[in-house]
Parts: C-alpha cells; sequence; structure tokens
C-alpha cells in the first residue's frame, strides 16, 4: 500500500466519525455578532466572494446572505444535502482538500471546523492558497480542559492549546489582527471559545 492509499483508508476511515450538529446558543449569537462586526468595520462587503468551511446546516451562510452576502459553503455527510434543499450553494468537500482556484476568495469563514482536521497546518496551508493576497481568515475553536472536554468528542481531532493555535498561524503565514474569548456556562460548568481574525501576507509575520 502507497502512503497515498494509506491516508485515502484513513480518511474513509474517520469519515464516519461526522455527525450533524443542530444549532443553538451560543453559537446563533456570536455568528450574528462577528458577521455584523465584519460588515461595519468593512472588512467584507456584499460584492466579496466568501467561503464557509465546515458550514454545516448553513446558519452563518444565510446570516450572511441577511447581510447582502452569497456564500459558498462546504461540508461532508446529509447536512450537505439539506443545505442544497434550502437553496444554498453548499458542495461536498473536505475542507482540507479545497477544489477551488487559488485566490478565489476575500474572506473564509472557519468556526468550529479547524478543530475536526487531524492536521491543522496542512489545512491551514490550503485556507492561505484559496484566499486573495490580503483576505482574512475567521478561525474559532473550543478550548481544551474544559468542564465541556471538547477534546473527547468523537470528531475532534485538534483541540489544541492557544500558543499552538498562535504558532500554527504564523507558521502557515497569517498575520493576527485581533483575537477574543466567548465565555459561557453549560450544564456542564464553564466553558470558552477562541476566536482569531488573520489577514493573509505575502511575507512572513514577526
Amino acid at each position: 500500500m502507497t502512503p497515498y492509499h494509506a491516508l485515502d483508508a484513513f480518511l474513509a476511515q474517520i469519515r464516519t466519525d461526522i455527525y450533524p450538529e443542530p444549532p443553538g446558543e451560543p453559537h446563533i449569537t456570536i455568528t450574528q455578532k462577528i458577521i455584523a462586526k465584519l460588515v461595519t468595520s468593512g472588512m467584507l462587503a456584499p460584492d466579496h466572494r466568501v467561503l464557509d468551511v465546515g458550514c454545516g446546516n448553513g446558519m452563518a451562510m444565510e446570516e450572511f446572505a441577511r447581510h447582502g452576502i452569497q456564500a459558498i459553503g462546504v461540508t461532508l455527510g446529509p447536512e450537505c444535502r439539506s443545505c442544497q434543499e434550502k437553496g444554498l450553494d453548499v458542495r461536498e468537500m473536505d475542507f482540507s482538500f479545497l477544489d477551488f482556484d487559488d485566490q478565489s476568495f476575500h474572506l473564509i469563514w472557519c468556526r468550529h471546523t479547524l478543530e475536526h482536521s487531524f492536521s491543522p497546518m496542512f489545512t491551514l496551508s490550503g485556507f492561505y492558497k484559496k484566499l486573495q493576497p490580503g483576505g482574512r481568515l475567521y478561525v474559532e475553536v473550543p478550548a481544551p480542559d474544559t468542564s465541556c472536554h471538547h477534546e473527547d468528542n468523537p470528531n475532534h481531532y485538534s483541540v489544541l492549546g492557544k500558543s499552538m493555535w498562535l504558532s500554527l498561524f504564523k507558521k502557515t503565514r497569517f498575520a493576527l489582527e485581533w483575537t477574543g474569548d466567548f465565555p459561557f456556562e453549560t450544564h456542564s460548568g464553564p466553558d470558552v471559545y477562541w476566536s482569531f481574525l488573520l489577514k493573509r501576507v505575502d511575507i512572513v509575520p514577526v
């Protein structure tokens, strides 16, 4: 078996870990808040091309549409069909192997998706190629070792510490524009999500 056949077999194996996640709080409020911030700041406009990787049931795509922005989504599993049935432009595609032209997008929206990558540095490198020079990447991930123990989810392969995420962004030539925390309470106890707005740069950020 060649290394590529081994990778194909591994990808087929972990695809069985995929499961749909219905929208709920705090996801709805955070999504609305961040998209509004991008629009009001002028970082996002109706003529911009947006790619929602791991778009799930299309919640963020519908929010983009409310701002006059028609996003393209990619996902795997049954949510792809349900998004298409709602009239959303969603392709069944692995977000680590994006089949789009390079420098196609102004923004890649990657909310609660990167922790599903078994090789986030490879995935981030792919995102870099698909963004236009100066394009932006929004990443949001769950923190490890909270009361919710996101690292134990069946399809979470990269629930990393914040310093590791920042190092990976730098290694893949993204400059950090801003970051923020979203703490909240769950039935299990306190939890927190980390957010990062990154910009594609053509030199290695220092």
